[in-house]
């Protein structure tokens, strides 16, 4: 087909079986998104009752911090390993699977027992909820060619915020009135309702390269040169037509991949992002309650502010992204400037968090500056799936998904450690060192994330 029969469909004259495929296509992605979203009520639920866990349980904040970090002790392992071998698979059936994994991890410290219990059910699920981000983006791509990716890749990492937006409050609420172990059967039962749509309305789109839709090896969605949300390439050329395969591309191998700038500068970048992120979800209602004063029921609503703050900025970031390159300005600045841009602010407003008196400014200070720095997971997964060939994309995705949750491997038990050894006070110095951290993360986007420049060097 012709591009210019490609744009007279696009502009009214689809097909039903168009239309169809179009819904279909939302309508996955729509799952996906609450996929996301069940993902980090999962994530976040032991923070939300932080408090109420270690009284029940007679823990210290470091043992507590140990049971946290625990969640991301397989967390990469499984990453990598599920990443690797989505490039070959379809995501359907595995995304069914670890569904099934979450609401089964729950189920023992659900019914009793103490923190062997805790620790061993956080591990199983960090192993379940590892590779969910990157193999949700691919599932999610294959629906929708490159240059139409932007809008549905951010509405996935916007489930992420999603989740913790709309379950804090409920999941709070349970906590207080009904007990911690209760908010667990609460989280199983609504993965499996989940799981269970996903059976009868899930599935995989034809957007890959060089592949049968029932085997063979898969070329991942989103590894292409074409910037998604706009329409023109990096350079300035023709945007892909609506529905043609995108190249293949030549096969790179990774330990090459791995080493060019722009790969290690956004992995970095958003390791200092997902730092942010474990503080929040782990030891943000604790510090709003036992740190500056609120009551359990304030600290529930107030822990979704830097949350919302991410939503906002993610969509922003989005839109200002995507405005940037269909005038042709390069990703150096697209992404990796507007992304660094918005890490290295709130690096800078975190840092201002004990120049300030106060509780309610305390708290605006770390709801802008948090907010600001959970918005750079967009970033880095469009700027490896556009650096990286097509047939590296989804392993790609995987390995930098997995070194950076390492940060959530650190962060719990070092900011336990820290509250056992300086008080309240520990609380607030860890906000400073994560200012500091992303300050670096944002520099090292803004200077050195260059796909096109590094999809030059590899000869893609």
């Amino acid at each position: 087909m012709s591009a210019a029969g490609t744009t007279s469909r696009q502009l009214g004259d689809a097909t039903p079986e168009d239309r169809s495929t179009r819904s279909r296509a939302w309508t996955v992605t729509g799952l996906l998104v609450v996929f996301m979203m069940i993902n980090f009520a999962d994530k976040s639920v032991l923070g939300l009752a932080a408090d109420e866990i270690r009284a029940d349980l007679s823990l210290s904040a470091t043992q507590f911090g140990l049971a946290n970090s625990a969640f991301f002790l397989l967390f990469s392992v499984a990453a990598v390993v599920v990443g690797m071998y989505a490039d070959k698979v379809r995501p359907t059936t595995v995304i069914l699977i670890m569904a099934l994994l979450w609401s089964v991890a729950q189920v023992p410290p659900a019914v009793g027992g103490g923190l062997a219990v805790l620790i061993g059910s956080r591990i199983v699920l960090g192993a379940a909820e590892g590779p969910a981000f990157p193999v949700a983006q691919h599932a999610t791509f294959s629906w929708f060619p490159d240059h139409r990716r932007n809008l549905p890749g951010a509405l996935v990492t916007l489930g992420i915020t999603l989740g913790v937006i709309t379950a804090a409050p409920g999941l709070t609420w349970i906590i207080d009135h009904h007990h911690w172990r209760t908010a667990l059967w609460v989280l199983a039962a609504v993965g499996l309702l989940w799981a269970v749509a996903w059976y009868f309305l899930g599935g995989t789109g034809t957007h890959r390269t060089a592949a049968t839709p029932t085997g063979g090896t898969a070329t991942p969605p989103g590894g292409t040169a074409t910037p998604p949300g706009g329409t023109a390439t990096p350079t300035g050329g023709t945007a892909t037509p609506t529905g043609a395969p995108e190249s293949a591309g030549k096969r790179v191998p990774y330990r090459r991949l791995f080493s060019t700038p722009t790969w290690l500068a956004v992995t970095a970048a958003y390791f200092t992002c997902y730092w942010g992120v474990a503080l929040m979800l782990v030891w943000l209602p604790s510090y709003l309650h036992n740190g500056l004063g609120y009551s359990s029921a304030q600290a529930g609503r107030l822990v979704v502010l830097p949350w919302v703050m991410g939503a906002v900025v993610l969509l922003t970031q989005a839109g200002v992204t995507g405005w940037l390159m269909r005038r042709g300005v390069s990703t150096r600045w697209a992404r990796g400037g507007v992304g660094g841009a918005a890490l290295g602010l709130g690096g800078l407003v975190c840092l201002g968090v004990p120049l300030v008196d106060g509780a309610g400014a305390k708290t605006a200070l770390l709801a802008v500056g948090l907010g600001l720095a959970g918005s750079y997971a967009a970033v880095a997964a469009t700027t490896v799936s556009e650096l990286a060939p097509p047939a590296r994309a989804s392993g790609a995705l995987g390995v930098m998904n997995a070194v950076v949750t390492t940060a959530g491997l650190a962060a719990p038990a070092l900011v336990g450690v820290m509250v056992d050894k300086q008080g309240t006070d520990g609380y607030q110095n860890a906000v400073v060192i994560t200012g500091a951290m992303l300050l670096v993360g944002g520099l090292l986007s803004a200077t050195l994330v260059d796909p096109s420049r590094d999809r030059a060097r590899l000869g893609t």
